[in-house]
């Protein structure tokens, strides 16, 4: 491709990026997703195409579109891999091959985290989170024989229906009578079968157990949205001391920003100093949701100092970007937080533990985060195409400049970490919770020790990278986003 085409897809994406904000007010690419990903600009031909729909939007057009940008702006651009773009027959295989050295190295640096989506799905998950599906979260236990749902979503179908956290799934009936849980996974059913396909209202009758009653509960999946928060703050009370702070924070999308701030304003009127913010499945999102929530934390304390720092790569370092810490109207003053992390706490979730680190003491409850150190941008291919590319392209560093947590942020040495299990068969919130439980023992000062590192070693890639075709083995982990983000059903 002539240097006349890369200029104008350069210039058209720079000017949409920084026209559709979000990073504060700044000029920068309006930061996003995940341990964020920028906000959706515009590359490709758009506006300089003489062929049709299909010829501009076809895979030669997005291979196209892909070396373009992924040249240019990819972090670890240098290090992609030379290959004849004509022998892939689809623009995501070109991409993975030409990533291929980087998410193949076991580094952590990019296991999956660039690739290729649609506008429409993309902008719903960032924005309200919505999706198509029963509304739920499941852990399995005792060599995957154990089905315990462990989060549903308020809401959604499968809440409105009855099911919760802590209750046993002891069998489906798919359409011709109930199988058992055990009998499901000794067979290997595929996961289109066992829960339906996800863009229409199939329905399923679950059996459930909970705390031995047992019903049949019929669910029939809709479009929802996952709503940020967990059920309501709540205030622990403590006797001669201000109640702990409770906060269960599923996602970084845009309907958080409300809740967030009820929650640090119900916190500041109570007196609240000490915080538990569980983070146990929140794999990131918007990163402009992130900087609130730093705002809200930490912003009395470090008013002023840098709060992120994020770095592109040598060619797009224009687009560097500072935030600093500032007060908002809801701002209280937290002295200690331990943080309820798991595998699947990632991106954003990191970038909030990691940028507040420098101020406030703090610990980490359960097992190390999934190490998601960089961010995503979004390119669209413009014109009548629905085709957006997220790529890696910047990583965050804290005020501190510290960063490169891609084995997760315990893993750095920098982060006390106190392990403790998730425990599916108690609600959230419930005192003898083990990680919340172990959180309080942090708050008192009772815990006897504490772990630097963590026994968990993140795969090679995220666990949603395997093919679906099979009943998942997650042990006590949910199966993962491409992005980290817990996968929901």
């Amino acid at each position: 491709m002539g240097s006349g085409k890369r200029l104008l897809i350069s210039t058209v994406l720079c000017l949409l990026l920084v026209s559709c904000g979000g990073g504060g007010g700044s000029s920068s690419p309006a930061v996003a997703a995940g341990g964020g990903v920028t906000g959706s600009g515009s590359g490709g031909s758009s506006g300089s195409s003489s062929g049709s729909t299909a010829d501009s939007c076809g895979v030669s057009a997005q291979i196209d579109f892909v070396e373009e940008v992924a040249t240019d702006w990819y972090y670890w651009y240098d290090e992609l891999a030379a290959v004849d773009a004509d022998a892939y027959s689809s623009a995501q295989a070109y991409l993975d091959a030409i990533v291929e050295p980087i998410t193949s190295d076991n580094s952590g640096r990019d296991p999956g985290f660039s690739y290729l989506t649609t506008v429409s799905e993309d902008e719903a998950r960032f924005t309200s989170g919505a999706y198509y599906g029963f509304g739920f979260r499941y852990a399995l236990l005792n060599n995957d024989q154990e089905f315990y749902f462990s989060d549903t979503f308020e809401g959604g179908p499968a809440h409105e229906a009855g099911l919760r956290r802590s209750q046993r799934l002891l069998g489906i009936d798919m359409g011709d009578g109930f199988e058992s849980w055990e009998s499901i996974v000794a067979r290997g059913a595929p996961s289109s079968e066992v829960f339906g396909p996800s863009d229409s209202p199939v329905s399923r009758i679950f059996r459930v157990d909970d705390n031995g009653v047992e019903s049949d509960i019929e669910v029939t999946k809709a479009e929802l949205t996952t709503p940020p928060l967990a059920g309501e703050p709540l205030l622990i009370p403590r006797e001669g001391l201000p109640p702990v702070g409770y906060i269960h924070f599923r996602t970084f999308i845009d309907a958080a920003d409300g809740p967030l701030r009820d929650a640090a304003s119900q916190f500041a009127s109570a007196g609240v100093t000490d915080v538990v913010v569980d983070l146990r499945y929140n794999g990131g999102g918007l990163v402009r949701v992130a900087q609130t929530f730093l705002n809200l934390l930490g912003g009395d304390i470090a008013d002023g100092e840098l709060s992120y720092i994020i770095n592109f790569n040598d060619k797009r370092q224009s687009n560097n970007d500072t935030a600093n810490f500032s007060v908002e109207p809801e701002t209280f003053t937290p002295l200690r937080i331990a943080f309820i992390t798991r595998t699947g706490t990632a991106s954003a979730s990191e970038m909030v533990i990691n940028g507040l680190a420098p101020h406030i003491e703090m610990a980490m409850v359960g097992t190390d985060t999934y190490g998601k150190a960089v961010g995503q941008s979004a390119f669209d291919l413009g014109g009548d195409c629905d085709t957006r590319l997220r790529l890696i392209s910047f990583e965050i560093q804290n005020g501190e400049g510290q960063g490169g947590y891609y084995t997760g942020l315990a893993s750095t040495g920098r982060f006390t970490l106190y392990e403790a299990e998730d425990d599916v068969k108690r609600p959230f919130g419930d005192l003898n919770e083990d990680s919340l439980q172990t959180a309080l023992a942090w708050l008192d000062g009772t815990l006897e020790k504490a772990s630097a590192t963590s026994t968990y070693k993140r795969p090679p890639r995220p666990l949603s990278l395997a093919p679906f075709d099979a009943v998942w083995s997650m042990n006590e982990e949910a199966p993962l986003n491409p992005d980290g983000s817990v996968r929901s059903f």
